[in-house]
């Protein structure tokens, strides 16, 4: 591999196909590890909370103290990420999360909870913008939404496993043991990493935002005046708020709605997570495809997110369904909705931001998303508490997606890619 990268930095067409997707698998792996130790106190909720006398309440405040910790470090790691550069940002991320994940394992008080989920969610905060930057800093433009939407359907094949293998991993080893195996996982891919990257230099814009960061001491500075950076944060915070509220909460209201434990709330679990995935490679793949038959980025983009966020309205309807196969099927059908609107909004931020600026502006966005999961994350245990039941949390996520999408209609009324401006080649203009 280090005969394929030369003494240059690597840009993306200077790196050999298999070299590519070597270390896409790599990045495939991460994102799995990222996904399940968050996943692991969803699934074990009942254990967790008949052992340490949980309730619906103490939940969705660990969940909203995971989300807060989240955003506040989204504030930091996006300009570390653009610091460190594709190589080492993985390193540090993926063994940060992975410790932090390993942690629980040892938590006995309720205080020792919540610093374990705000030592993940600040950890965690890694993986979204060191995704969009490896991506970016591998991939073509034009194959970008690909690679977007095929690691997520990748990741979400994994989180498919996840309601069988940590249920079975602590029925073993208990639920500790279940964090604990998710840390050591996330050391191994840190080795893997390590080894697929020997030799490699990226271009990846660290050693301009190393120069631009020396030249300004507020490194979101820059990014924040910028219209693109609002629109993203907004459209962020809208759905991102129903993805996590689904995350934390769609486990439980398999259970309350159907009584399912066990296999059979795998079972349905896995096929919300299939729906999530396979959305998220459709979305990908029909982007690609349309950018290559000459449709401009700009009406790509914004028409996948139109139909994605209609794709989502119809989910309040699952409470009136008796069907489980039925109302599975409508799940994973919203969740790839979510992935369609999502991975575009992700396929935004390559298109119209600088390379170098790339990692902050993912994160800002990030930011602005988990201080809406943690919100919807709060509210939800409130909700249910109260007896309220899911109505009214589905009916926010029937608009959240329209409402993301008028802002993004309002804020970026044409989408043009960040490069070719900068190579002052001629931008499109429909």
């Amino acid at each position: 591999m280090a005969t394929v990268a030369a003494a240059n930095p690597a840009a993306p067409s200077s790196l050999a196909p298999s070299v590519r997707w070597v270390l896409f698998g790599i990045l495939c792996l991460a994102g799995i590890s990222n996904a399940m130790d968050r996943q692991i106190i969803a699934l074990l909720k009942s254990e967790m909370s008949a052992e340490l006398g949980w309730t619906d309440e103490t939940y969705g405040r660990l969940a909203a103290y995971f989300q807060f910790a989240a955003a506040a470090a989204f504030l930091v790691t996006g300009w570390l990420v653009d610091k460190l550069g594709v190589k080492w940002g993985n390193v540090v991320g993926v063994a940060a999360w992975s410790i932090a994940a390993a942690a629980h394992g040892w938590a006995t008080a309720g205080w020792h909870f919540v610093a374990c989920r705000i030592g993940l969610g600040a950890t965690e905060a890694m993986g979204t913008p060191l995704t969009i930057k490896t991506v970016a800093a591998v991939f073509p433009p034009d194959q970008r939404s690909l690679a977007i939407g095929l690691q997520t359907l990748i990741a979400a094949v994994g989180l498919v496993s996840m309601p069988f293998l940590i249920p079975w991993f602590a029925s073993l080893m208990g639920w500790r043991g279940a964090f604990i195996i998710a840390g050591a996982a996330g050391i191994v891919i840190v080795g893997l990493w390590l080894l697929a990257t020997r030799g490699i230099r990226f271009d990846d814009g660290a050693e301009d935002a190393r120069i631009d960061f020396a030249d300004d001491e507020q490194p979101y500075g820059p990014i924040l005046t910028e219209r693109r950076t609002w629109a993203i944060a907004i459209a962020k915070a809208l759905s991102d708020a129903t993805w996590w509220l689904f995350l934390y909460w769609l486990p439980d209201f398999y259970r309350r709605q159907y009584g399912l434990s066990g296999t059979g709330l795998a079972g349905a679990m896995a096929v919300a997570y299939f729906g999530s995935g396979g959305g998220a490679f459709f979305w990908g793949w029909l982007s690609t495809r349309l950018l290559e038959r000459g449709w401009s980025v700009d009406l790509v983009r914004k028409r996948v997110m139109l139909v994605s966020a209609l794709i989502v309205t119809p989910v309040p309807l699952v409470l009136g369904i008796d069907n489980l196969v039925l109302v599975a099927l409508v799940m994973a059908i919203v969740l790839a909705g979510h992935q369609g609107f999502s991975l575009s909004l992700f396929s935004v931020i390559t298109d119209v931001v600088p390379r170098a600026k790339v990692g902050r502006v993912t994160s800002f966005g990030a930011f602005a998303g988990n201080l809406g999961g943690a919100a919807i994350a709060w509210i939800a245990g409130v909700v249910l508490t109260a007896g309220l039941g899911y109505l009214p949390l589905f009916l926010f996520a029937a608009v959240s997606y329209l409402l993301a999408y008028a802002c993004i209609r309002l804020l970026l009324p044409e989408i043009r890619r960040a490069e070719r401006a900068e190579a002052g080649a001629a931008l499109p203009t429909h």
